[in-house]
């Protein structure tokens, strides 16, 4: 499961004050909360005591904001440290859960899972924040499946027009460009598409903006990164520059998460009316990849290769040398 590996376990905006939020990560389950204050703590999430999930329990909030964790079996009440205080006792015991560490940019939530750091953090996030509108997050599930698998199928740009042809009805995956940077890459390729039906734009009416060849520049922070780069125009006229931000987290061997979150810049009026559309847009993807991922026979040997699968070995090289960084070998101008 890459261990080392910075994981965005959360953004702020998924967390609602004095709220516990049940994770996983690395086998370990984890219950999450953010106080008034803005400050969020994470403990394990089995009381000491008998096991509870503490993540069914709820907050008690103090007068100065900060809050602790009530487990709902017995009602002990946790502090971010992991301490309690036992029934006719006045004093705070020592920490009996250890704290997951978290390292916290922004709204952003990271962590390294209690191992040795062994890849820096990715800084994007940070800079399209900077610059551009927050919509939301859309799509958060667990999938039966591992890390790797789903990995596979990100980077499998011919998947396009089979998986999700249904939503965009695209007819083929032209790759133009990949320009490998290690365990940081960039693809570019083009999605020629079918004109959309009256009654796909009624279910989808961001496809009133899609052109007719969808131009799409993916950025990849391996392993847990994926930044969709669109722009979108009429009439050579920009309309909306999109940032859809695919996040994957290892819950266990055979589980991992995957959520989006969703950024934009309106360069015209019409941009305001399909937001929350692009929202539905991401969900219908990422259902459409988990639909397909519950659908593969596990460990079936690959006897047909494509073209257009540099992403797919960028991601198997990463994946056997982390977390040494292999020097390139796939860049090129043209493929």
């Amino acid at each position: 499961m890459l261990l080392g590996t910075p994981w965005l376990i959360a953004h702020r905006s998924m967390l609602q004050p004095n709220q516990p939020m049940k994770l996983s990560l690395y086998g370990h389950d984890y219950v999450l909360w953010q106080n008034r204050n803005g400050k969020v703590s994470c403990l394990p999430n089995a009381c000491p005591h008998m096991g509870a999930m503490l993540s069914e329990g709820w907050c008690i909030e103090s007068s100065d904001g900060s809050s602790s964790l009530v487990c709902p079996y017995h009602a002990l009440e946790f502090d971010g440290a992991g301490c309690t205080r036992l029934p006719a006792s006045n004093q705070k015991t020592l920490p009996l859960l250890q704290p997951l560490e978290l390292i916290v940019q922004g709204n952003f939530l990271w962590s390294y899972g209690g191992c040795e750091p062994k890849s820096p953090l990715p800084t994007r996030l940070n800079e399209i924040a900077a610059s551009y509108e927050f919509l939301g997050c859309a799509a958060d599930l667990s999938i039966q499946t591992d890390l790797l698998t789903m990995l596979l199928n990100m980077h499998d740009y011919n998947h396009h027009n089979g998986a999700h042809h249904q939503l965009f009805k695209i007819q083929q995956v032209q790759l133009e460009r990949f320009v490998d940077l290690g365990l940081h890459s960039h693809a570019y390729f083009n999605l020629p598409r079918v004109n959309p039906t009256l009654g796909d734009i009624l279910k989808n009416p961001a496809l009133l903006i899609l052109p007719k060849v969808i131009q799409i520049h993916l950025e990849n922070f391996f392993p847990s990164l994926v930044i969709v780069h669109l722009e979108l125009a009429y009439r050579d006229k920009p309309i909306i520059s999109i940032r859809e931000c695919h996040v994957f987290v290892p819950e266990s061997e055979n589980r991992t998460r995957t959520y989006v979150l969703m950024f934009s810049k309106a360069h015209h009026p019409i941009a305001h009316l399909l937001k929350p559309n692009l929202l539905h847009l991401a969900e219908v993807f990422v259902k459409q990849d988990a639909d397909i991922l519950n659908k593969l026979y596990a460990n079936i040997p690959a006897r047909i290769k494509l073209n257009n699968e540099v992403g797919i070995d960028w991601v198997r090289r990463n994946f056997q040398s982390f977390p040494q960084v292999v020097e390139p070998n796939f860049s090129r101008l043209k493929l």
